[in-house]
């Protein structure tokens, strides 16, 4: 898990497929294949499937206007609740058996390489973000209060994705490895409690990533 990972699938010698690759293959199909299913069978009267979900995006949407507002839910939910699904499902897919067993199918968010790049987007978004509320309001920022500051918040702001990525990495992977280890030493019971407690945590996980990259899209988009 957090070394490297062996090559499944090489593609023509320069893309090499790990079974966290899968993974977020399996992950965004069944995402897409789901989506597809509810947005054309759309019913004024949900069923329970459209009805299970609707229930979910408000839920995940009152959530990020609590902490950034109702504006910029709106505007960045597509971003903020596609990083909340798949961080989520990526998680969960751990607790499926035999997943993380073989070489072939890894839980994504226990390698590093998956969440510096989930860091990589965010860094990227951030900065999107904050260059489309203008130029002058972009820099100003890195110089307020005082210009001395410019070191450190530019630090600062290269800290925020790597302090995302390690968080939820050592989280993912220190559970997992702890489930790994209490098997071996109590293979019956240890291992089921553990299996349960997981599912909160990966749920956790999941909130406290999405939750600090929309305060940090909050501080990035604040215009006075």
């Amino acid at each position: 898990m957090g070394e490297a990972s062996p090559v499944v699938i090489p593609i023509f010698g320069i893309l090499d497929v790990t079974g966290e690759v899968i993974a977020m293959w399996i992950i965004i199909a069944v995402v897409a294949i789901l989506s597809l299913i509810v947005t054309r069978n759309l019913k004024e009267r949900p069923g329970k499937l459209q009805n299970m979900l609707e229930m979910a995006l408000e839920y995940l949407e009152n959530f990020f206007s609590g902490i950034i507002g109702k504006e910029k839910t709106q505007k960045y939910f597509t971003f903020l609740g596609s990083l909340f699904i798949f961080i989520i499902l990526a998680n969960y897919s751990g607790l499926i058996p035999g997943v993380g067993l073989t070489d072939y199918v890894k839980a994504p968010t226990a390698s590093l390489s998956v969440t510096a790049g989930l860091g990589i987007v965010t860094f990227l978004m951030l900065q999107y973000s904050g260059l489309r509320c203008g130029v002058k309001h972009y820099f100003k920022r890195f110089v307020s209060p005082m210009f001395f500051m410019l070191p450190l918040l530019l630090l600062d702001e290269i800290i925020k994705p790597v302090s995302l990525a390690l968080r939820l990495y050592g989280n993912v992977f220190g559970e997992e490895s702890v489930t790994e280890q209490l098997y071996e030493l109590l293979p019956i019971g240890a291992p089921i409690i553990m299996m349960v407690l997981s599912l909160l945590f990966c749920a956790l996980q999941a909130v406290v990533f999405t939750m600090l990259t929309s305060i940090y899209l909050d501080e990035v988009t604040e215009v006075e």
